[in-house]
């Protein structure tokens, strides 16, 4: 029998009369993304944004110079914008984000495998760190359902303060509320993982294979940070270099033919360098590139940042600098290699559990 198949719940064998009935132990396996709006209204979007906006580890001025701006300024006019980028990507018969829906068949994918190889015994689950269904509520639910131990997976393949290390202290607020708390581990970034660059190689072979002529070069375009993270000791940077390193040399590649860049910047410091904004219409000016590719590695799932802001604004500035042909290389997704790389990493961390 395998040793994490469940039992019904039941008495303790030697618990006094009257004691309730308890859930069998299990394991819970809870993956952990960047989390959506619940629509794309403007309290939906502003509740959202709020909560995002208002995180230390994604804005880190003092509250009394933060709070005024976002509150009277910032929170009054970007959840029309964002609501509309939002509303371009919108899955209206799902009613759901993308971000939300390829989350859940991940989800459902690796619940699959690890039942099948552990039996009842593992509970899959995932949360978001901002809108629904939030961390607490979902381990509050693995908890009652037996889960005394959890692996709290962030679906981050590079580490950063302000998307791994938030989402872990937000699964230990959650902890903090329970009277019996769960033994608790966290996944390690897998950023340099064989299985994972195997399968962002595989991806970018097939979006060479699709485009319509063969791309000149490949960008790696990563989420940005300000860049005094780097230099406060964040890793960040320096696992995405690694990233793009080792999928170059997967891919067999020059080095040349493969750059690493930074999007999403926010705020007036200076982030990391080159903003992919305005690298790809350099390569354009200065390099000569008509047809480029571009991926994402450090989205474990398609969403606003690739959906609307590669393939919209990024596109825009290369189409409008001369380029010619622009291919977006989607996210890894639910694509078995990848839920392969992610599985693996689950294993691995399990050690002893199961």
């Amino acid at each position: 029998m395998n040793a994490l198949t469940p039992r019904t719940p039941a008495v303790p064998a030697h618990a006094p009369q009257g004691h309730p009935a308890v859930q069998p132990a299990r394991i819970g396996i809870l993956l952990a993304n960047l989390g959506t709006p619940d629509n794309t209204d403007y309290w939906s979007m502003r509740r959202y944004l709020n909560e995002f906006l208002s995180d230390k580890r994604v804005i880190d001025y003092p509250a009394w110079k933060w709070q005024p701006l976002l509150q009277t300024i910032i929170l009054t006019k970007r959840p029309f914008t964002s609501g509309a980028n939002y509303r371009k990507i919108w899955d209206r018969e799902r009613n759901e984000s993308p971000l939300l829906t390829i989350t859940k068949s991940q989800t459902e994918g690796l619940r699959e495998r690890l039942q099948a190889r552990f039996g009842d015994g593992v509970r899959v689950e995932f949360c978001m760190r901002y809108g629904n269904p939030s961390t607490q509520s979902v381990i509050k639910r693995m908890v009652e359902e037996g889960c005394q131990r959890i692996l709290f997976v962030p679906l981050y393949p590079q580490y950063a303060g302000a998307t791994s290390a938030t989402a872990c202290d937000q699964f230990f607020r959650a902890l903090m509320d329970l009277p019996w708390q769960p033994i608790a581990r966290v996944m390690d970034p897998y950023f340099d993982d064989p299985a994972y660059i195997g399968a962002l190689a595989e991806s970018v072979r097939r979006g060479w294979a699709a485009a319509e002529k063969e791309p000149e070069l490949l960008v790696c375009s990563y989420h940005g940070m300000p860049k005094r993270y780097l230099m406060q000791g964040d890793p960040y940077h320096c696992q995405c270099q690694k990233t793009t390193r080792l999928l170059t040399e997967a891919l067999g590649w020059e080095r040349t033919k493969v750059r690493t860049t930074f999007q999403s910047v926010f705020g007036t410091e200076e982030w990391l360098r080159p903003y992919t904004v305005e690298e790809v219409a350099r390569l354009v000016k200065e390099e000569g590139v008509k047809r480029l590719a571009i991926c994402a590695p450090a989205f474990s799932a398609d969403c606003i940042e690739t959906l609307e802001e590669i393939q919209e604004e990024i596109r825009e500035s290369f189409e409008h600098a001369g380029g010619e042909q622009f291919t977006y290389i989607p996210c890894l997704n639910d694509d078995p290699a990848h839920l392969d790389a992610i599985e693996g990493a689950i294993l691995r961390n399990l050690g002893g559990w199961a």
